[in-house]
Formats: C-alpha cells, sequence, structure tokens
C-alpha cells in the first residue's frame, strides 16, 4: 500500500535525492525553493512548504538515519490541492510504524499551562516538528514497505 498522495498524472514535478545530513538538507533545500514547481509559489506559499520540508528531511537525517549516511528521494507535484509530496528513505522505521502523534508542544508542559504563561529559557528543545507537520498538511501518511519509509503529505495552498 502506498501512502497517499498518489503522484501520478498530477501537474509539474520535480524529484531529487538528498544525502541524510544536515548540510546537504539544507543545501537541498535552496535548490528546490528555486525549482519548479516552488519557483511559482509566492513567499508566503513557498515558505510553508520550505518549512514542512525541512523538518520532514532534517527528521529523517537524524532520527531515520541516526545521524549516519543515507539517501532521501523527494518527489514534489503541483496539484489542484496545492503541493504533493513523497518522501522515501530506507532510514530505521518509526516506532510502532506509526505516524507521531505531534500533540501541540504545550501537552509537554505540564501544570505551566500554555507556552504563553512559559519562560524563553524553560521550552521544550524539540517536540514542535510533528505537530507544525500536522497542521499545515493534508492526506499525510505513512507506510514502511520492505526497507523503506513512506511518508506522503499535500500541503493545501
Amino acid at each position: 500500500m502506498t501512502p497517499t498522495p498518489d503522484l501520478a498524472g498530477a501537474g509539474e514535478c520535480l524529484s531529487c535525492v538528498l544525502a541524510s545530513d544536515p548540510l546537504a538538507v539544507r543545501a537541498g533545500l535552496a535548490r528546490i525553493a528555486a525549482a519548479q514547481p516552488l519557483a511559482a509559489l509566492t513567499d508566503d506559499q513557498r515558505g510553508t512548504v520550505e518549512v514542512v520540508l525541512a523538518e520532514v528531511l532534517n527528521n529523517i537525517a537524524e532520527h531515520a538515519y541516526a545521524g549516519g549516511p543515507g539517501q532521501i528521494t523527494l518527489t514534489i507535484r503541483s496539484c489542484t490541492a496545492g503541493i504533493a509530496c513523497q518522501v522515501t528513505d530506507t532510514g530505521i522505521a518509526m516506532l510502532d510504524a506509526r505516524l507521531p502523534a505531534g500533540d501541540h508542544p504545550s501537552a509537554q508542559m505540564g501544570t505551566a499551562g500554555s507556552l504563553a504563561d512559559v519562560q524563553l529559557a524553560e521550552l521544550p528543545e524539540g517536540g514542535f516538528g510533528w505537530y507544525m507537520i500536522r497542521l499545515l498538511t493534508q492526506d499525510l501518511s505513512y507506510a514502511r514497505i520492505g526497507n523503506q519509509n513512506q511518508l506522503g503529505f499535500v500541503i493545501a495552498l
């Protein structure tokens, strides 16, 4: 079972392979943002896509490959709903072969109430990524097929 979205037959497409290290991800994101279909977007739309892709790609480099070498395959296609993305890697599978819950970071704060009640130095370092990914995407899906992680999503524009 391939995760949605189905990229077949959609609009303009970009496919690339990135090394799974932070510098390669950063350089790859710059190239992707300057290429079609992202180059045709407004600055705000492109910024949203870049935030989501940066979180996804850096999570793969940091967690799926645990900082070790690997490759990430990314396909981006414009579609009627926005930008459809398919990301594939051969890193470690997600825990229980499921997407993280992506709860709002305030759930991590216990009795502190809300993030507005917390001093900057007390904010958690991580935990915002999957919340943002879930907030900014639609049709988010994950499957482990053979030795591959396959993540699909649409960023509505």
